[in-house]
């Protein structure tokens, strides 16, 4: 019984002691304190989707291509579905003046997209630094001759299966839509796309003259125009006239547009245009209200992705989101609107 009374004093000494040794206490002058750790966590950011810079916290944009749907614009073709969708949405002039867009979509994949019209050799250019999968309805023999160059998945009416459809409600060639999911089912490479362009920090602001106002001079009744709305931090656009508003009642309303001069090869408007984006030109790039201007360029190879810099050499930085390019023709320039 003494034994074991022992035993049970040297222990409550020990913990004593080191209870002690584990809280802040004072001996003359000196101060001593012992911290005791805790454990700690740490978070890890969402992945960033390549084509917008936007977080992606499932994921999905690393984990698949670029996917270029051609769309039509003309007054007949609105109103357009999933565009408002698309991570960058390419405008070009097409033969006989009228414009057509390319839509690429990485990080969403909306279930209707379109109308989906045919291919046109400006696509090629678009296309080639992003690989992946190119969508269209068909085309002329030069255009698709054009097009197979490029290092695309390639999907027309005939062979996309259940990934496009005719919308009985519409009239051909203005009823063809596409299935982005589906779509995306067909493969393509590089995964994920590369990016396209230089984001802003959070918290920092554009430089540059603001801009409440521009009009990108496409021909006869394609001018569109572009009106800051500093509420949504994005730019409203107008074509024919009024508001351009999508099939499901959204605003076209991206967060940058980015208004290249370019040289239509061929004259613009001919059957075989197309805009060469080889070399260099001005560039005008509408972002956070502000208006910056700076030089394109890209190198002799196709596959090299198109740099965008500013007056002192550096990149012009974009806010993450959607961003509209404007393949405007060098004999114009966009008239803007303090």
């Amino acid at each position: 019984m003494r034994r074991f009374l022992v035993l049970v004093l040297v222990v409550l000494v020990a913990a004593g002691v080191l209870l002690a040794r584990t809280i802040h206490h004072h001996s003359g002058a000196s101060t001593t304190t012992t911290v005791v750790s805790s454990p700690t966590t740490s978070t890890t950011p969402a992945p960033i989707a390549p084509l917008t810079g936007l977080p992606d916290p499932g994921g999905a944009a690393l984990r698949r291509p670029a996917l270029t749907v051609k769309i039509e614009n003309t007054p007949e073709a609105l109103p357009q579905w999933g565009v408002a969708q698309a991570d960058v949405v390419y405008e070009e002039i097409v033969n006989g003046g009228i414009t057509r867009l390319a839509a690429v979509f990485n990080s969403q994949a909306p279930g209707k997209v379109g109308p989906v019209r045919s291919v046109r050799p400006t696509d090629t250019q678009v296309v080639y630094p992003l690989g992946g999968i190119f969508a269209f309805s068909g085309g002329a023999p030069y255009a698709i001759a054009s097009i197979q160059t490029a290092p695309v998945k390639l999907v027309d009416e005939s062979s996309a299966g259940n990934a496009m459809f005719r919308d009985p409600n519409l009239y051909a060639p203005h009823n063809l839509f596409a299935r982005a999911p589906q779509l995306f089912a067909f493969g393509g490479t590089p995964v994920p796309p590369p990016a396209l362009f230089t984001y802003r920090s959070p918290g920092q602001s554009a430089t540059g003259p603001k801009a409440a106002r521009v009009v990108v001079p496409f021909p006869s009744i394609y001018a569109v125009t572009w009106t800051w709305d500093a509420a949504t931090g994005s730019w409203d656009r107008t074509l024919f006239g009024k508001p351009d508003v999508t099939g499901t009642g959204q605003r076209e309303s991206p967060k940058n547009v980015v208004v290249m001069e370019v040289n239509y090869v061929n004259g613009v408007g001919t059957f075989t245009s197309y805009a060469d984006l080889q070399g260099s030109g001005p560039v005008t790039v509408f972002t956070d209200g502000h208006e910056e201007r700076g030089t394109w360029s890209r190198g002799a190879s196709k596959s090299d992705v198109i740099q965008y810099d500013g007056a002192n050499g550096k990149p012009l930085a974009l806010t993450p989101g959607q961003t509209w390019v404007e393949l405007l023709d060098n004999a114009v320039t966009p008239q803007v609107t303090p």
